[in-house]
């Protein structure tokens, strides 16, 4: 039950007569704020709960906005704002209501920049309230149980709250759904929304403009589809889906009031549910979506299945094949159009496929579902709608079946239709009977077979040693799916050097070209290579393990007599070094691609520290190791030096230290020791290194010998940290964006493991607009290192990099 809320109209006076605005609203007699809204006043509307209303700016621009908040955290946490589009440009707005009951807002030359809407009939008493419940309403206060005429719960933003919906009101045709800010410092809509779907069975759908972007699928009772992890109900919140001839919604309830949630769409396309106790305010994200590959929309093309088990991600459907000029798959047999002779195959732990082109009816059970389908010749799958113990309900596809994806546990049961496939069962029975009598005689083929059999056996157990195995650090064990020699090598021109993308370490890398033109990375391991088993082998378990959107996918691997090699997605544009070190190359890469790097590198490496299967630590982050697609999307590679930790292990020592210098953590360095905030401190040096287009080590100053880390210190501690920005940025650049990184690159590399924030705290940081803390003393912020000694012989350094692969050891002696 709601606190009695905060009333903040009392008494009506004559205002100047306006004239006629956008609205349509005209000889308006406003009523006065016991509260008064004014902007540039220091009191603001508060409900008895949690919430507080006001004028506000976000970060440093000078535009004003009237939004919500809550009352109680620190950094301000906006969820609604009200004139998100109409930004006032001074502090003399104020916020009124009407006699009509409609909400103005006037700028200081009472002309209107925003209204809210009513389309009831006009009140003798209107009066607006901030509820407890974050929602702002317009509502007759002739008694408490009055009809509301308009709330701000009709009109999101960017953040969901407990009892707002997502969804349409058929009466009135009200579309309610949530927009990215536009920017930083911009709540104005932006490239991506989060609504329902309506065209066909009604789903939800994440939107980059007017492509999906991601599908979390429709209802079933139990939960959405797409998201098996978000159950209807938990010990903290319940879902909420609604779906009738009035109105088609989705909203959540808090079922524990001791903690807090809101649901957020933020700039960069993803999904995060917060979470945090009343007591503590220390805010957690509990879920986060999209989360890899399988995630993105329809991203192995129709009738294909998307699975993170499998090391090529995409599969076509049992009785599919996959088309060989685009990413999709076609039927092996067609359709016969007979119900006495097509049939269905089910697949289990689905997300069903989207249901833009589906029919459904909420009564039939799955027999009659399955019977529906048979009858129709176009239909092309079915399932339950209600996946609930009892559940009825019929799903109906009809062409196309797209975006399917396989979890590992939860989904549901769909049934794809298939040709023939009742004849194909009655025709095996003879296929039976001919195999019996048949093998008598392939007794005699398999005696005469045997010698080789055994002897390619255990040439195949030599060649698997190197493809079996256990993650180092980890214990899964897994088969990668193998290259032939022959296709590699038809496919890189013999391993010609007009093919050769560079050389390190490992060995050389070419380039390759399939026959179905699909292009590759092929990293061959040099035979008279001394250093490159190990790394070989933990590259091949590990990386075929990870898949994330910020992660260079591995394609396989060859292994045939003394070649081994790694094939991996080809990356047309490269490394990050190769870019942004170069005076005329960098120019490509404005403060907007800078920007979309280190929050895309951010977000792999929260990857592969959180959300994989195992806790992974790199450990050896650099601008080399980052490679770019064909839009300038940052992918982590090179994990041949990489470590898993497994359950609760946070932290290991080291006596051979691998990394590159300019980029190794104090305690890595100096002691061996490593742990996710080793790659933490890796990520600070290479926004440092992203923002200023210079290199951390071998930086040169003509006032001083410190590095890049050290010039950064000094002007940060002078107040002039912006001196650092890269002069090829020029105006392009948002400063406060700007400034923001830099300061969150000094808190990763503070000298101290303990101080550097997590990287689940620094994607929110980067995405945030909240104060941040202030920084304590950096490692290493000077040239010299604690290895570096007069007698050279001290330590060995061995760095080797090429422009999209790379192996640096250290070893000391």
């Amino acid at each position: 039950m709601e606190i009695f809320p905060m009333l903040f109209v009392i008494s009506a006076f004559l205002f100047s007569i306006l004239s006629t605005s956008t609205t349509g609203i005209q000889d308006i007699t406003t009523i006065s704020l016991r509260v008064s809204i004014k902007d540039g006043g220091s009191t603001l509307v508060s409900a008895g709960g949690s919430f507080e209303l006001g004028f506000f700016s976000p970060g440093s621009s000078k535009s004003r906005y009237v939004g919500i908040w809550y009352k109680d955290i620190s950094p301000q946490k906006l969820v609604w704002v009200c004139n998100k589009e109409t930004p006032l440009t001074d502090h003399s707005g104020a916020l009124n209501l009407t006699s009509q009951g409609v909400l103005v807002l006037f700028t200081g030359k009472h002309s209107i920049v925003w209204s809210s809407s009513n389309k009831t009939s006009s009140t003798s008493n209107p009066v607006a309230q901030l509820l407890d419940s974050g929602n702002f309403v317009v509502k007759d206060g002739s008694n408490e149980d009055s009809k509301i005429l308009w709330q701000s719960f009709d009109y999101p933003s960017d953040t969901l709250l407990p009892g707002m919906k997502i969804g349409w009101d058929l009466k009135s045709g009200l579309n309610r759904f949530l927009s990215s800010w536009k920017g930083a410092e911009d709540p104005a809509p932006g490239q991506f929304s989060f609504s329902i779907d309506r065209s066909g069975y009604p789903q939800l759908v994440l939107m980059n403009g007017s492509i999906p972007h991601f599908r979390l699928g429709s209802w079933n009772g139990l939960g959405f589809t797409g998201s098996p992890q978000l159950r209807s109900q938990n010990q903290f919140f319940k879902l909420d889906f609604v779906s009738n001839e009035n109105e088609v919604y989705y909203k959540y309830e808090l079922l524990s009031t001791s903690v807090e949630s809101r649901l957020v769409l933020n700039r960069s396309g993803d999904l995060q549910r917060f979470m945090w106790s009343g007591t503590t305010n220390i805010n957690r994200v509990i879920y986060s979506a999209p989360v890899d590959h399988c995630d993105a929309y329809n991203f192995c093309g129709a009738f294909a299945l998307c699975s993170i088990d499998s090391p090529h991600l995409c599969a076509c459907l049992q009785g599919f094949a996959p088309n060989s000029l685009q990413k999709s798959c076609h039927r092996k047999t067609p359709l016969s159009c007979n119900e006495y002779k097509d049939g269905f195959k089910k697949f289990t732990r689905v997300k069903l496929p989207d249901t833009t082109l589906s029919w459904f009816d909420l009564t039939m059970t799955l027999g009659e579902c399955e019977q529906t389908c048979l009858k129709n010749c176009s239909c092309t799958a079915y399932a339950n709608s209600d996946a609930r113990e009892g559940g009825t309900g019929c799903l109906l596809w009809f062409g196309e079946l797209n975006d399917i994806h396989e979890f590992d546990t939860g989904g549901q049961d769909l049934f794809v239709k298939l040709g023939d496939i009742k004849t194909n069962k009655r025709s095996s029975m003879k296929k039976q009977v001919a195999i019996i009598v048949s093998f008598g005689l392939f007794v005699m083929g398999v005696l005469i077979l045997g010698l080789v059999f055994y002897i390619r056996k255990k040439k195949s157990r030599v060649n698997k040693k190197y493809i079996h195995g256990n993650i180092e650090g980890g214990n899964d064990d897994m088969e990668l799916l193998k290259f032939d020699l022959c296709t590699i090598s038809r496919a890189t021109d013999d391993f010609s050097d007009n093919y050769k993308l560079g050389e390190g370490g490992f060995g050389p890398v070419y380039k390759g070209t399939l026959k179905e033109g699909e292009d590759m990375a092929v990293k061959r391991l040099s035979k008279c290579s001394g250093q490159g088993i190990k790394e070989f082998m933990n590259e091949v378990m590990l990386i075929a393990k990870l898949q994330h959107r910020n992660l260079v996918k591995l394609l396989g691997c060859c292994v045939e007599g003394d070649e081994k090699m790694l094939i991996y997605e080809y990356m047309p544009n490269r490394s990050l070094d190769y870019f942004i070190f170069e005076d005329t190359r960098k120019k490509v890469l404005g403060w907007a691609q800078r920007s979309n790097i280190i929050g895309g590198i951010a977000r792999g490496l929260l990857y592969l520290h959180q959300d994989s299967r195992l806790r992974i630590i790199h450990r050896d982050l650099k601008t080399g190791n980052v490679l770019l697609d064909k839009d300038m999307n940052p992918k982590i590679s090179d994990f041949g030096t990489a470590r898993a930790f497994g359950g609760d292990q946070t932290e290991e020592n080291t006596k051979t230290v691998v990394g590159t210098y300019g980029y190794m953590s104090p305690e890595y360095m100096v002691d061996g020791l490593f742990s996710i905030k080793s790659d933490v401190y890796s990520f600070g040096v290479m926004v440092l290194e992203i923002v200023s287009g210079k290199k951390n080590r071998g930086y040169i100053h003509p006032d001083h010998q410190l590095n890049l880390l050290g010039h950064a210190w000094t002007l940060w501690t002078e107040g002039r940290p912006l001196e650092v920005i890269d002069k090829q940025l020029g105006q392009s650049c948002a400063l406060s964006e700007v400034s923001r990184c830099i300061h969150i690159a000094l808190l990763c590399m503070q000298q101290q493991p303990e101080d550097r924030p997590h990287m689940a705290t620094v994607v929110l940081m980067l995405g945030g607009e909240g104060s941040l803390p202030v920084p304590k003393q950096p490692g290493f912020f000077t040239e010299r290192n604690p290895f570096e000694a007069e007698n050279s012989s001290s330590s060995k350094l061995e760095s080797h990099s090429i422009n999209d692969m790379s192996i640096t050891e250290l070893e000391a002696r």
